[in-house]
């Protein structure tokens, strides 16, 4: 299994900084940048590269067993069942490859986010505080952890500031969810904020990646304003 039709999205000089987004279920990479681009136009920075790779096709048990897509398998879209571990420490191989390809640009692990949407948000939250700790930030978007969460067992990093929002009219994944994973992470000590989004289904608006941008701006400033 590899990580497919990664789009990364140059910065206009020497990149000092990295951000990886993960689309949802049934997506891909280069359908993701285009939602983004469309919602706010071109988000380029001088001194950050995008990443938008695309998860393996693979059979998901919640489409009885089709394959779609998906980052890792679920037994069903709740976060009342165990977790698929094996797909996910197998994903989570691929994402440590990934961003050790980043590193190895001359990009430092402290100047590198994963974040991302739906399912995408729940591996960037497994990859912040379980696969590969010491990341500068993690956003999760209308996403959440099961219940019993080997990241809630197995968390190694909980300095990583966390960033999440969450549609309050979202059907397909409460915002109850994503309160609960955000609270549950809290205990453990990790900050962020979590921003409930009123009038939004299971969806990216142009205000909620406006916001996010900004986020990722403050976390990840030019290097000369660190100097300073």
């Amino acid at each position: 299994m590899s990580l497919t039709s990664l789009i990364k999205i140059p910065s206009s000089k020497v990149c000092s900084a990295s951000v990886i987004f993960l689309h949802g279920s049934g997506d891909a990479g280069q359908a993701f940048y285009n939602w983004v681009k469309f919602l706010v136009g071109d988000f380029t920075s001088p001194h950050i590269s995008y990443y938008f790779p695309t998860a393996p096709l693979r059979p998901y048990t919640p489409l009885k067993g089709e394959e779609s897509y998906v980052w890792f398998d679920r037994y069903s879209i709740t976060p009342e069942v165990p977790e698929h571990a094996e797909t996910l420490l197998e994903v989570g191989e691929q994402m440590k490859i990934l961003i050790n390809d980043i590193v190895n640009t001359g990009v430092p692990l402290n100047r590198i986010i994963v974040g991302g949407f739906s399912m995408g948000g729940a591996l960037a939250l497994h990859t912040a505080y379980r696969f590969t700790p010491g990341l500068a930030g993690v956003f999760a978007l209308s996403s959440f952890l099961n219940k019993n969460s080997a990241v809630y067992s197995e968390l190694k990093e909980a300095q990583t500031p966390l960033y999440m929002a969450h549609g309050e009219r979202d059907t397909m994944v409460p915002i109850s969810w994503g309160k609960r994973t955000f609270d549950e992470l809290t205990k453990l000590g990790v900050k962020g904020e979590f921003v409930p989004l009123s009038y939004t289904l299971h969806e990216i608006k142009k205000g909620e990646i406006e916001a996010l941008f900004k986020w990722i701006e403050h976390i990840l400033p030019p290097v000369e304003e660190i100097k300073s």
